[in-house]
């Protein structure tokens, strides 16, 4: 299985701490390094990076982190980086045969989660989201969280930033077919903008839409999105003890 990890975006909410979101350090550990061993850890074999802000600098880090973890890493530059996110996901994709796990490269994670995530696959589904009933942790920041509103069964209802009725909160990981990328692009031939959240609702319209809960298995659960300098601080304090065996 590979892993995808999306790199593209301009990061504007940290550009005061670096220049380039996906290298900001967490506790001197670029945020990106750290996705790539999340995903070795969970059991990726080769990690794909699309690029696209500040490109050649994050391309030219790949080499020296692909050597220091282990693992094969491949960058996919993306031409246009201003796109929603889901244009990231299809050119990522289109370098992936088979199954991915999908990540942000300024979503940090407990190493439980992702490994626990990467065998929720099935023939029931298109998408595996890991998501969130603890709704109201001040690691969450409401004004920039993904909400997700789900049936009984755990199906996704409804997706987006701006949902008002919504159950629980997107983690920012995924364990996706190549419906996923499908899905992007049927929802932009059909007037959306072209978000990964478009991606997914049109998959959930469909009955395609999984979640997993990341609270509910007796793991280690602790994830963080580090999008701000109040997150990035958090981060720089927790880091040390949630992540440390991704060094051990």
């Amino acid at each position: 299985m590979d892993a995808l990890i999306i790199a593209a975006g301009f990061g504007s909410r940290l550009s005061e701490l670096s220049p380039s979101k996906p290298l900001t350090p967490i506790f001197g550990i670029p945020l990106l390094e750290l996705g790539v061993r999340q995903a070795k850890a969970a059991g990726a074999r080769r990690v794909v990076v699309v690029t696209g802000h500040e490109g050649d600098r994050v391309e030219a880090f790949l080499p020296g982190l692909a050597e220091r973890a282990g693992i094969p890493i491949h960058a996919e530059r993306i031409a246009d980086w201003s796109k929603p996110n889901g244009y990231s996901v299809m050119a990522g994709a289109a370098a992936i045969d088979g199954d991915f796990l999908l990540m942000m490269a300024d979503h940090i994670f407990a190493a439980p989660i992702l490994q626990g995530l990467a065998a929720q696959g099935g023939p029931d589904r298109g998408v595996t989201l890991a998501v969130d009933r603890r709704i109201t942790s001040p690691l969450i920041d409401p004004d920039d969280a993904t909400w997700v509103r789900i049936d009984p069964a755990g199906r996704i209802l409804a997706i987006g930033k701006t949902i008002l009725d919504y159950d629980v909160v997107d983690c920012g990981a995924f364990l996706a077919t190549q419906e996923l990328p499908a899905a992007i692009a049927a929802a932009i031939a059909a007037g959306k903008s072209g978000s990964l959240s478009d991606g997914m609702q049109y998959l959930a319209d469909r009955g395609r839409a999984a979640t997993w809960d990341v609270g509910s298995h007796g793991i280690d659960s602790w994830w963080m999105d580090v999008d701000d300098p109040r997150a990035h601080a958090l981060a720089e304090a927790e880091a040390p003890l949630r992540l440390r065996t991704l060094y051990a």
